[in-house]
């Protein structure tokens, strides 16, 4: 093991933790270098849980009995230059409760890792293609993730924030959870040092009609917050939106 992971991973304490059965979609935009995470759930606050992005670095999502730093310290791992498999693997070897982890890794150069431990409510299971990984535990059978792999596919033209959206979209409407969902989230990362995209929906009834409303009033104005930064003078958000007719 190389050291400076032995020394990341050597004190971490880990747990098994909460269930957090749940879908979820990662990706790598091969045209913008865009990383991102989608999930859905029944449980709330699942956006502070799941997904863990660096821009640059790697984009992960951790599931099931989760500990909440594995997501944190696989994007350390990344960041040291550990590729998706190689920090799959550190992580194996370190964490005595990995069969209750689902886990799911994409690395800046698209490179993909998952797991899904047998330990995992059933279904649960996992697909990858080019520069993405779908997963899903205790939900309802393999339909749920097959449509997942499916939108991945389907969309592939678009961004992958879109894609990431329809997979998880497809993963509900082939019936998701067995008891339903009550929280989505979408977090994507492209050059910043910070989330182009970071979208949160807890305890609502149709989460993902909701998180919808929210990505495509937000989508139209990332080139306006992506500018702010770099140009103070730019001016307010409504008279932006008002100069190019966006509602």
């Amino acid at each position: 093991m190389n050291s400076k992971s032995h020394e990341l991973l050597r004190d971490v304490n880990f747990k098994r933790g909460p269930d957090q059965h749940t879908f979820t979609a990662i990706g790598r935009c091969p045209r913008t270098g865009r990383l991102g995470v989608a999930v859905t759930t029944g449980e709330i606050g699942t956006g502070g849980r799941v997904p863990s992005v660096m821009a640059n670095v790697g984009a992960v999502g951790t599931q099931a009995s989760t500990d909440p730093r594995l997501g944190p310290l696989a994007i350390k791992l990344l960041e040291l230059g550990y590729p998706a498999a190689r920090t799959m693997a550190e992580l194996e070897a370190s964490d005595p409760y990995i069969e209750y982890r689902q886990l799911g890794i994409v690395d800046r150069f698209g490179r993909t890792a998952v797991r899904t431990g047998t330990s995992n409510n059933p279904w649960a299971g996992h697909e990858t293609g080019d520069g993405w990984v779908v997963m899903g535990n205790a939900v309802v059978d393999e339909g749920v993730v097959s449509a997942m792999a499916n939108a991945m596919r389907e969309y592939e033209a678009d961004d992958i924030e879109t894609r990431l959206m329809h997979s998880i979209s497809a993963g509900t409407d082939a019936g998701g959870q067995p008891d339903g969902q009550r929280a989505a989230a979408v977090l994507v990362h492209e050059n910043e040092g910070y989330a182009i995209i970071n979208l949160r929906v807890d305890d609502h009834d149709e989460p993902m009609k909701e998180l919808w409303r929210l990505f495509d009033r937000m989508r139209p104005l990332v080139p306006y917050y992506r500018q702010r930064p770099d140009d103070p003078t730019l001016g307010r958000v409504v008279d932006w939106k008002k100069e190019r007719g966006i509602e």
